[in-house]
């Protein structure tokens, strides 16, 4: 357990942290799941709107530290990758 002040303060910290980093992963993976979902119906409309919203969650992920750019970079190009093939 921490003994001083400037732990216990940390503790707090890293808690409302950890919840609020928690909440930006799990707004990004619904919006994934949504284009996955409409890649897998093979419904392009729903596919392209969906990937408009997906690129700019997954660079805000990167901008507030909870995505590695390389891990946003990799997840956006197979995504595309998959909806050039549905044409």
């Amino acid at each position: 357990m921490a003994n001083t002040p400037q732990a216990k303060k940390r503790i707090r910290r890293n808690d409302r942290r950890a919840e609020i980093n928690g909440n930006r992963v799990g707004r990004i993976r619904t919006f994934v799941k949504k284009l996955e979902s409409a890649l897998a119906a093979g419904d392009k409309d729903a596919a392209t709107a969906a990937i408009a919203q997906v690129q700019p969650e997954l660079a805000r992920g990167v901008a507030k530290g909870v995505l590695h750019k390389n891990t946003a970079a990799r997840k956006f190009s197979r995504l595309t990758k998959r909806l050039a093939a549905l044409a």
